[in-house]
C-alpha cells in the first residue's frame, strides 16, 4: 500500500504513477487524506487500465485499483492526443481568479462573467478550461458563471477545477461543472494547448 496521506498535490498521483510504470500491479492501493486526491488518484488509475474504489478509512480515503481483465495498462498518451491532428488548435484558458484585474471587485466580477460568457466565439479553437486558486469559486453552486460554464461543457469544453485549490475554499461539494483535477493534469494540458490564455 502507498501511503500518500499529508502529501501535496500531485504528489499521490506521482506516487500512483511511479508505481504502475515500475511494476504494473494488479492491484495497487493507495491512502490518501482528502476527497480531492482520492479523485485524482481514481481517475488516475482509471485512464491506466484500473477499476478504481474510494472507501472511506476513518477521515482518511483508501483507493484500490484492479487491473481489468485484458491486463493491459493503457499507452501513457491520452486517447484524445492520438486522434488529433498537427494542424489542429488547441486553445487552452487558464483561470486563476474569480474576477479581472485589480481595482474595484464588483467590476472585475463582472468582467469575468463577460469574458465566459463571451467564450463561445472562439469556436471549435476553445479545447480546455483550468480553474485553480479563487478561480474555482466559478465552478460551483451559486456562481453567476456556472450555467455559462456548464453550457461549454456540454458543448464538449473541457473543464477542469483544482482539487487542493477546491479543498483550500472548502468548495469540493459545492463543485457542479468540471472534472476535479490535479497540477499533473494541469502541466500536461499546458504542454499539449496549442495556445494558453491567462486570465
Amino acid at each position: 500500500m502507498l501511503d500518500c496521506r499529508n502529501m501535496a498535490c500531485p504528489q499521490p498521483v506521482m506516487q500512483a504513477k511511479e508505481k504502475v510504470e515500475a511494476e504494473a500491479p494488479p492491484i495497487i492501493e493507495v491512502l490518501v487524506d482528502n476527497q480531492a486526491a482520492s479523485q485524482n488518484v481514481s481517475r488516475f488509475l482509471d485512464t491506466r487500465g484500473y477499476q478504481a474504489e474510494v472507501t472511506r478509512q476513518g477521515g482518511d480515503y483508501l483507493v484500490t485499483g484492479r487491473l481489468g481483465q485484458d491486463g493491459v495498462i493503457e499507452a501513457e498518451v491520452p486517447p484524445e492526443v492520438l486522434t488529433c491532428s498537427t494542424d489542429t488548435s488547441r486553445t487552452l484558458v487558464f483561470v486563476g481568479a474569480d474576477r479581472i484585474g485589480r481595482g474595484d471587485d464588483q467590476l472585475g466580477a463582472g468582467l469575468m462573467k463577460n469574458f465566459l460568457s463571451t467564450l463561445p466565439e472562439m469556436g471549435s479553437e476553445l479545447w480546455r478550461l483550468v480553474f485553480v486558486n479563487s478561480g474555482v469559486k466559478l465552478c460551483v453552486e451559486g456562481s453567476e458563471s456556472l450555467a455559462t460554464l456548464q453550457e461549454l461543457e456540454a458543448s464538449g469544453v473541457s473543464i477542469l477545477v483544482c482539487g487542493t485549490c477546491l479543498t483550500y475554499f472548502d468548495l469540493l461539494e459545492q463543485k457542479r461543472v468540471g472534472e476535479t483535477t490535479n497540477m499533473l493534469d494541469v502541466v500536461t494540458s499546458l504542454q499539449l494547448a496549442s495556445k494558453v490564455i491567462n486570465i
